[in-house]
């Protein structure tokens, strides 16, 4: 199936939505990458948080942005972004992690940075699935059951 890719700039305490939903549901999607950049390196320390939600996010992102808990239900994916300013002692690390999951309703991406307010460039590609109306009904189900 066909790859979909979307890439932004995400301020510090900021969220995206990428807009997936259709009228009638029949088209779904899974993470298949999921990758962190920083916008200007040697800018600062960064310790940013990235995670993609399938629901929107109510809860003050500062505080709540740097928990990541796998057993949320509604978290797809959380990636990890470390820089330095000196690049010599201290290299930029990422570590990702991101589900199998199939879904067909929006997507909410959400940035903290630990460290500093530092912005952070994401890129994520999704595949296209064709879901037949059982799969579309237990996807939309899923979701709607999350909110």
């Amino acid at each position: 199936m066909p790859i979909k890719s979307f890439r932004g700039l995400l301020v510090d305490g900021g969220t995206d939505i990428v807009s997936l939903h259709t009228n009638t549901g029949s088209t779904g999607y899974r993470i298949v990458k999921f990758s962190l950049m920083c916008k200007q390196p040697g800018a600062g320390n960064q310790e940013s948080v990235v995670k993609i939600y399938k629901i929107p996010q109510t809860t003050a992102i500062p505080t709540a942005g740097a928990t990541i808990n796998f057993s949320d239900n509604t978290l797809l994916a959380a990636g990890i972004f470390t820089a330095s300013t000196n690049q010599k002692t201290d290299p930029e690390d990422l570590s990702v992690i991101f589900d199998n999951e199939v879904f067909n309703q929006d997507i909410y991406i959400t940035h903290t940075d630990n460290e500093g307010s530092l912005d952070i460039n994401y890129y994520i590609e999704l595949e296209q699935v064709k879901l037949d109306l059982n799969e579309n009904t237990v996807a939309t189900l899923k979701d709607i059951r999350n909110q």
